[in-house]
């Protein structure tokens, strides 16, 4: 149990779901191999250069709505990206004891909400295959408020729907500039997941305290 994180002080449990809750590896297949392939079938070109051209595409709406807005994508790039999606749905996994750390936090009569700049779709689909969802009091998509998370207005909105307070309030992501943006909102305690890809290393964090796995908090 991590000491500087006083779990009886805690009220409100705020959860990005991404590289968070799950493995990031579904996204980063999803968006660096099976979107590119498709990409490259329908317009006749290599892998590669649809890959270059994809990732200069999606560079370009990083930290606005637009980037996991999985409806925009469809258009942007001719392709059905929810069915993209349905079709290697058994590659969303949940990061080991995530749902002992959801059930025991259900027990101890916390609110938990799920905070992610995921469009409401694509949450859709991930809550029926991992069935984390009964766990959670309230699931809050950066398109409900207009803005993502890296933005000071959505923390203000968030705050206004949820009634969550601050002074009590535990936020875990695995994006650095989401938290802070959290910090600077005033959230009290903040936990960076370092590992957020079963395939990758850890990444490292230098201002927030980090975890690797759920089971440090429990």
């Amino acid at each position: 149990m991590i000491k500087e994180i006083p779990l009886h002080d805690i009220k409100y449990v705020l959860l990005d779901m991404d590289g968070t809750l799950l493995d990031l590896y579904f996204d980063d297949y999803f968006w660096g191999h099976l979107v590119p392939e498709k990409y490259a079938e329908k317009h006749d070109m290599s892998f590669g250069t649809a890959k270059d051209f994809l990732y200069k595409t999606y560079k370009s709406h990083e930290k606005t709505l637009n980037w996991c807005d999985i409806d925009f994508w469809s258009k942007e790039l001719k392709l059905d990206i929810p069915a993209l999606k349905e079709q290697i749905r058994h590659l969303i996994e949940v990061h080991p004891h995530v749902t002992d750390f959801l059930k025991l936090m259900k027990k101890q009569k916390k609110k938990i909400f799920l905070l992610t700049n995921a469009h409401y779709k694509t949450v859709r689909i991930k809550f029926r295959k991992t069935q984390i969802g009964e766990y959670f009091d309230d699931v809050l998509c950066s398109f409900n408020v207009g803005h993502p998370k890296e933005y000071i207005e959505f923390w203000q909105k968030a705050e206004k729907r949820l009634a969550f307070d601050k002074e009590h309030s535990l936020f875990i992501d695995d994006t650095e500039d989401v938290m802070k943006t959290a910090r600077e909102y005033g959230i009290k305690y903040l936990l960076f997941k370092a590992h957020a890809s079963s395939k990758l290393e850890p990444k490292k964090s230098h201002e927030f305290l980090t975890i690797h796995d759920f089971r440090e908090l429990m």
